[in-house]
């Protein structure tokens, strides 16, 4: 089986997508029976991104695709050739653009009212990271469940209880500064809470800043830096209005952070009963999490331990695999 993955998205995202795009292939590509070819084209500017969009997804990657001679492509987010000779697998992170529109820069918008649905209608399979995002695909693009396979994420290897951490009483926050990631809410709470914040993300958009009394911003860190920090914070404090799965939930629990999170969107499913679930509309309920995370925390770091063994990249793997043997029929 030569299957082609689309590796384009590595060019622009350092997040959670780039997180499930790496971590998959580490486990993909050493397997027996399967050949991976990456396929990318462009870096990583703006401009760049858009005639990548336009240009190399529709026309240059089919032609990529019959010159290697592969039996199947992988499209690692939403952009995928609208015809193909071969089976097309996309995969679905999230919708927010779908269900929250006014969350995105205009050009993400855009694609959202005009090409999404018609690419995710046209793949020959599509992939989800959660049931939630499953479920989100099959309503909002009219898809039939049962071509939707389930391939969840999982936290790599650096994301351990064990190891150093920094010093101070902190409550921890991570993603992307952008609108949907409610982190105006994170900073009120933490205020109420009587505890400083520490928040760990790139500069997106939207406006959001991460600054006030109590917040110190450090910016996007390293994995080993990230992993430091959640083993020293008094919890994880991950409020989003809407996540197709939440890595960051998954990675505190397998270091052994209490977690406090949404009940709604994906958290939920990823965190099971070994997290605190707040309402992420109402800053004194996730005020009120952050001191129950702080009094249930043996509980919680015991009940997180044995959730994130549940997720690992053999298994994510395995289901990839499966995906693509249904694909080829």
């Amino acid at each position: 089986m030569n299957v082609g993955i689309d590796v384009a998205p590595l060019e622009q995202d350092q997040a959670g997508t780039a997180r499930w795009i790496r971590g998959l292939l580490g486990a993909l590509e050493p397997r027996a029976g399967v050949s991976i070819s990456r396929l990318s084209w462009g870096g990583a500017g703006r401009w760049t991104a858009v005639v990548r969009d336009v240009v190399w997804y529709p026309l240059l990657l089919p032609r990529q695709v019959r010159a290697q001679g592969l039996d199947a492509l992988h499209c690692t987010i939403y952009r995928a050739p609208p015809r193909s000779r071969v089976p097309v697998l996309v995969t679905v992170h999230d919708l927010a653009v779908l269900r929250h529109p006014e969350a995105f820069p205009a050009w993400t918008r855009l694609y959202g009212r005009t090409g999404l649905r018609r690419t995710i209608r046209a793949a020959t399979r599509v992939v989800a990271v959660s049931e939630f995002s499953r479920r989100e695909t099959a309503e909002l693009c009219d898809v039939d469940p049962g071509r939707i396979d389930v391939v969840p994420n999982a936290a790599d290897s650096c994301f351990v209880p064990t190891g150093p951490r920094p010093a101070g009483d902190y409550v921890l926050a991570v993603g992307t500064l952008e609108p949907r990631k409610n982190l105006a809410r994170a900073i009120e709470a933490a205020r109420q809470a009587g505890v400083e914040l520490r928040v760990v993300g790139a500069r997106g958009w939207g406006g959001v800043e991460a600054g006030g009394d109590g917040v110190r911003w450090l910016g996007r860190v390293s994995d080993l830096e990230l992993a430091g920090l959640y083993r020293g914070a008094r919890c994880l404090v991950y409020p989003s209005l809407y996540e197709g799965f939440g890595i960051p939930v998954l990675e505190a629990m397998a270091c052994g952070t209490p977690v406090v999170t949404s009940r709604a969107s994906a958290m939920a499913e990823v965190a099971g009963a070994a997290a605190q679930l707040v309402d992420p509309l109402d800053a004194a309920s996730i005020a009120a999490g952050i001191d129950e995370a702080s009094r249930r925390r043996d509980e919680l770091v015991a009940l997180g331990l044995d959730r994130a063994r549940l997720f690992t990249w053999p298994r994510a793997a395995d289901a990839a695999l499966a995906a693509y043997e249904r694909a080829l029929g």
